[in-house]
C-alpha cells in the first residue's frame, strides 16, 4: 500500500511541476526574447510550442537513460492524446476552424514523419537507435528552417503569446530579472518534474505488474499533454479555434522529432513488446484529422465525441494489449 502511495505522490508532484515549470519557462523565455527584440511570430513557433512541449522532453529523455519504455509511450501517447483528446474535447466545446496553410504543410507534414518515425520504431524491433535519434533532430532543423523562412515572409497565424499568460509576459518584461529568474525556475521545474514523473510512473508499473510503456502511453501520455490542453482551451474560450489545432499540430511535430530524436541521441530506446497498436492509433488519428477537416475545414461537435471515442478505444487497447 505504502509503495503505491508514495508513487501515486511522485507522480502528482512531477505532473505539478513540470505544469507549473513549462508555464514560468514560456513567460520568461518569451520576455527575454521580446526584450532582446525577436519577433511575436517566431516566439510563438519555436520558444512556446517548445515549452509546451518540455515535459514531454524532460520525461523521455529522462526515461530513455534509465532505460525505461515511459519514453517511447510517452511520446506516442501524448500525440494520440493530443489529436484524440485534446482536439476532441475543444471540438466539443465549441467548432474548431483550420487554415488553409496547416492544412496545406503542416498537417501532411506530421502524416510523413509519423510515418518514418513509425518504420524506424518498428524496423528496428520496437525501438531507436543512436543514428535514428539524429536522423529525426535533423528532420527537426529542416522543420526549424521552414519555420524561420515562414515567419521570415511575415505570414499571418495567430500568436500563441496572447493566449495564455500575457499579464505575467508584461510583468517579465518590465523587470528582466524576474523573467532570467522565472526562465531558469521553469527549467529545474520541468527536469525534476520530469524524474518524479519516471520514478513515479515507473513504480506504479511495479506495483500493478504492468509494462512501464501502458503507464507512458496513459498516464504519463495524458500528464505531460495537460500544457497543450491549457494552451488549447485557453485558446478556445478567446474564440481562436485555428490556434486550437495549430497548437496540436506544431506540437506533434516537436513531439516527434525533437523529443525522439534527442532521447534516442542520448541513449538508444528499446521496448520489449509490440507497438504496433501505438504506432498504428498515432498514424491513423494523423491521417484522419485531415479527412474531418477536408470538406468543411471545421471540427465540430460531432466530430469531436468521435475523437473522444477514438481515444477511449486507444486506451482500451492499450491496456489489453499490455
Amino acid at each position: 500500500m505504502w509503495p503505491l502511495f508514495i508513487a501515486l505522490l511522485m507522480l502528482a508532484a512531477g505532473f505539478a511541476l513540470l505544469i507549473k515549470g513549462a508555464d514560468f519557462l514560456i513567460d520568461g523565455s518569451v520576455a527575454i526574447a521580446k526584450n532582446l527584440g525577436i519577433s511575436e511570430l517566431l516566439i510563438g513557433l519555436t520558444i512556446v510550442a517548445l515549452g509546451t512541449s518540455a515535459p514531454e522532453l524532460a520525461v523521455s529523455v529522462q526515461a530513455a537513460v534509465k532505460g525505461s519504455g515511459i519514453a517511447l509511450g510517452n511520446v506516442l501517447g501524448s500525440n494520440i492524446a493530443n489529436i484524440a483528446l485534446i482536439l476532441g474535447v475543444a471540438a466539443f466545446l465549441t467548432p474548431l476552424g483550420v487554415s488553409k496553410t496547416t492544412m496545406s504543410y503542416e498537417i501532411p507534414f506530421v502524416i510523413l514523419i509519423t510515418v518514418a518515425s513509425g518504420a524506424l520504431i518498428l524496423g528496428n524491433g520496437n525501438g531507436l537507435h543512436r543514428s535514428d535519434g539524429i536522423v529525426l533532430t535533423t528532420f527537426f532543423v529542416i522543420f526549424m528552417m521552414y519555420v524561420f523562412a515562414m515567419a521570415k515572409r511575415d505570414r499571418k497565424i495567430s500568436d500563441i503569446v496572447e493566449v495564455e499568460g500575457k499579464r505575467d509576459i508584461e510583468l517579465f518584461e518590465k523587470y528582466p530579472v524576474l523573467a532570467w529568474l522565472a526562465t531558469i525556475g521553469g527549467t529545474a521545474g520541468v527536469i525534476i518534474g520530469g524524474n518524479l514523473v519516471v520514478n513515479g510512473g515507473s513504480s506504479i508499473a511495479r506495483v500493478f505488474g504492468v509494462s512501464d510503456m501502458v503507464i507512458g502511453t496513459t498516464i504519463v501520455a495524458f500528464g505531460t499533454s495537460l500544457p497543450e490542453l491549457v494552451t488549447t482551451v485557453a485558446a478556445v474560450k478567446k474564440n481562436r479555434s485555428d490556434l486550437a489545432i495549430g497548437n496540436v499540430v506544431g506540437s506533434n511535430i516537436f513531439n516527434l522529432l525533437l523529443v525522439l530524436g534527442v532521447s534516442a541521441t542520448i541513449s538508444p530506446i528499446s521496448v520489449h513488446r509490440s507497438l504496433v497498436v501505438e504506432i498504428s492509433f498515432a498514424l491513423g488519428l494523423a491521417i484522419v484529422l485531415p479527412l474531418l477537416l477536408l470538406r468543411t475545414k471545421r471540427l465540430d461537435r460531432p466530430k469531436g465525441v468521435l475523437l473522444m471515442i477514438i481515444y477511449c478505444a486507444f486506451i482500451v487497447s492499450t491496456i489489453i494489449s499490455g
